[in-house]
Formats: structure tokens, C-alpha cells, sequence
């Protein structure tokens, strides 16, 4: 999916750029581009998308408070010399940095896949008869 989406864009760049047919032919393709995506389904998909983005986006945030609020406790664990609690918090640290680039790939991962369904949403109703 992902290849074909790019493949239409760049064919569509590259005859827009290329196209020595002047100012009227991109305006035409301008307007075409604009009736699709002012398309309900369309906009419907692109709300569907970014709603999901932020909320998934949100979980971020909070993995990084979580992940400090664990390496300052072991920081200041007690009963420890201050080179335990560095090894402790270098540790933690670590762990921690492991947990955040897992949830950054996951949110990342969730996108695109919410968004190549909004790519196949959107070719189904350009596909359809007046668009809906």
C-alpha cells in the first residue's frame, strides 16, 4: 500500500512539476486535487487520523514522567552510598530509555498503520461515483 500511495504521489509530483503545459493545466490539476480532499470521506479519514495521532501521541508524555519519576527514586534511594545510587540511577536510566523508545515505536507503528487505512478508506471513496 505504502509503495503504491508513494508511487501516485511522486507520478503526480513529477507530471506537475514537468508538465510543460503552463499555469491552466495546473490549476486544473490544483482543483481536481482540492475536490478530492474537500471529498467527505476524505475529510472524515483525515479527522479519524489525526484524532487518533493525538491521543496516541499523549501516551508519550506520560511514559516520560513515568520513566523520571523512576530513575529520580532510585537516585535517592535510602541506606545507600551515593555510588550505589548512581549505579542505581544509571540503571534504571537505561531501562527506562528501553521502555520510552518501545512506546515511541509503538505510537509510531499505530500511526502508520491508521494511517495506510485511511490511504485505502480514501482510494475506496475517490473510487466510488461522485466521491461517496
Amino acid at each position: 500500500m505504502k509503495g503504491r500511495a508513494g508511487l501516485v504521489i511522486g507520478l503526480a509530483v513529477g507530471y506537475v512539476l514537468g508538465s510543460r503545459a503552463g499555469r491552466e493545466r495546473y490549476e486544473q490539476i490544483k482543483g481536481q486535487a482540492l475536490k478530492v480532499w474537500n471529498l467527505d470521506p476524505v475529510q472524515e479519514q483525515v479527522a479519524k487520523v489525526k484524532d487518533f495521532a493525538a491521543s496516541t501521541a499523549m501516551a508519550l508524555p506520560s511514559t516520560l514522567w513515568d520513566s523520571a519519576v523512576k530513575v529520580t527514586k532510585a537516585a535517592s534511594s535510602k541506606g545507600t552510598t551515593p555510588g550505589q545510587k548512581l549505579d542505581a540511577a544509571l540503571k534504571t536510566g537505561q531501562d527506562q530509555a528501553d521502555d520510552i523508545a518501545d512506546a515511541a515505536q509503538s505510537s509510531a507503528s499505530a500511526v502508520k498503520d491508521e494511517i495506510d487505512d485511511a490511504v485505502d478508506e480514501i482510494a475506496k471513496a475517490a473510487k466510488k461515483p461522485g466521491g461517496k
